[in-house]
């Protein structure tokens, strides 16, 4: 490893990436994986039947570009989220990640700032960077709450370009009130700022959950994303995407690299949305399972979080990282976020579930 940071460092790099680390969870060989939130049911077989097949239509004119507006895409990923959203409030991208870089590329860059909430997703200090953008660091209280006074209150002092509040949030798995991103996007008002509510677990919330889709209307600067990674069982197709006032797609076509969507991307979240009722029968049972490993890790007299996600954040623990790799140990692999005394576990199988409580309390015992 130190060979290759050597063989690194001789290179032209730029100055704002020397020592930085790459983005990236471990990749371990083991039964079961409760470490990345991925959606841990498989696809139905009828739905896997259906994007072969359209997969393999689409490869009939794959010597052709791909529609560079995804537009029948646009319109069904319109029809799927409601709240009277049309094609032209929806863009998609290669994973909500890229969805996130092209906004940061149009609306941050150089001698502009980009503000999150840690603990929160940590792709976003990263696609800064990328981009040029400073980022800053706001605060949350000892329970990792974000009331709408506070958020308001540091954005109208540090008067960020583009604030990033994430919903529910990654890795603490609580949603936000209503009242936050509305206070947030008033407080930005003097600068200007862009908005963005990155709701990549929004399906797996509570029923009764508020989502921002519903502040869209009269608020040009105020942005929200999802995947498909995570409800449609899709995170090995990378289809991400956001609706928002139609300038902001006109914004980013400015930055979008040609063709960026292929045809075989298109075709697989297009066969996805057709059987989204099938798909998200299992997100009711991922939920299940969520609220049983609240349940088991309170009767573990540990600390869970409130999660309107596919995963739980708990605290409680004398050594975590005793407890993760006594875990791994026993083929379960979870996340160490890096906050001491605490792991984030993502909602399995009811087996996967099972293996995972049992033995995290064989550890505590």
């Amino acid at each position: 490893m130190n060979e290759q940071l050597d063989r690194l460092s001789r290179l032209p790099l730029r100055d704002d990436l020397r020592g930085q680390h790459p983005y990236g969870a471990p990749q371990l060989d083991v039964p079961i994986l409760l470490n990345v939130n991925e959606n841990t049911h498989d696809v139905p077989d009828e739905v896997r039947e259906a994007i072969v097949k359209a997969v393999d239509e689409a490869v009939t004119g794959i010597n052709r570009y791909p529609d560079r507006e995804f537009t029948e895409l646009r319109q069904a990923l319109a029809d799927y989220l409601g709240h009277g959203l049309r094609a032209e409030n929806l863009w998609a991208a290669n994973g909500s990640n890229e969805v996130l870089q092209q906004i940061l590329q149009a609306f941050g860059g150089p001698g502009r700032t980009a503000m999150g909430f840690p603990p929160t997703y940590s792709m976003y200090p990263l696609l800064a960077s990328g981009t040029g953008t400073a980022y800053l660091k706001g605060v949350r209280a000892d329970d990792y709450d974000l009331t709408a006074e506070s958020a308001a209150a540091q954005v109208r002092e540090q008067a960020p370009n583009i604030v990033f509040l994430c919903s529910p949030n990654n890795p603490t798995g609580t949603a936000l009130g209503l009242d936050v991103i509305e206070a947030v996007y008033e407080a930005g008002e003097a600068q200007q700022a862009i908005v963005i509510v990155d709701e990549a677990y929004a399906e797996f919330a509570h029923a009764g959950t508020p989502s921002a889709l519903s502040l869209l209307p009269g608020r040009e600067r105020l942005l929200v994303s999802r995947t498909m990674s995570k409800a449609f069982a899709l995170a090995g197709a990378r289809v991400g995407y956001l609706a928002a006032a139609p300038e902001v797609a006109d914004a980013l076509r400015l930055v979008r690299l040609p063709y960026h969507l292929s045809a075989i991307t298109q075709a697989t979240a297009l066969a996805a949305l057709r059987h989204s009722s099938q798909l998200l029968a299992n997100v009711e049972d991922i939920k299940v399972q969520r609220d049983r490993i609240v349940e088991g890790l309170r009767a573990l007299g540990l600390t869970p979080s409130p999660s309107d996600s596919n995963f739980v954040f708990f605290g409680g623990l004398q050594d975590s990282h005793r407890i993760w790799e006594g875990l791994l140990e026993a083929g379960v692999l979870v996340r160490d976020v890096g906050i001491p005394g605490h792991l984030r576990v993502t909602a399995g199988t009811e087996a996967e579930t099972t293996a995972f409580l049992d033995r995290l309390g064989e550890l505590l015992a």
